[in-house]
């Protein structure tokens, strides 16, 4: 498939999962769409796609990177 229907049906989905999850005018879940080729090539490539900024998408996927890699959950400041 190519990237630009790759891109094309992406945005699609996530039109739908943010008509689904979120009220006309007031987003109240963010989400984030991973898509990325199966196999251990390297330099694969995954590309995603969401209805939040580029800001909460970092600290999104930083929480489930440390949640999938076993740490526990850690709350206040340092």
């Amino acid at each position: 498939m190519s990237f630009a229907k790759t891109e094309e049906m992406m945005r699609a989905l996530a039109g739908g999962i943010d008509d689904c999850l979120n009220d006309e005018g007031e987003k109240r879940n963010g989400f984030v769409l991973l898509i990325f080729p199966f196999g251990a090539e390297v330099g694969r490539r995954t590309n995603y796609v969401s209805n939040a900024n580029r800001r909460d998408v970092i600290i999104a996927m930083k929480e489930i990177v440390a949640r999938l890699e076993g740490q526990p959950y850690i709350n206040g400041n340092a």
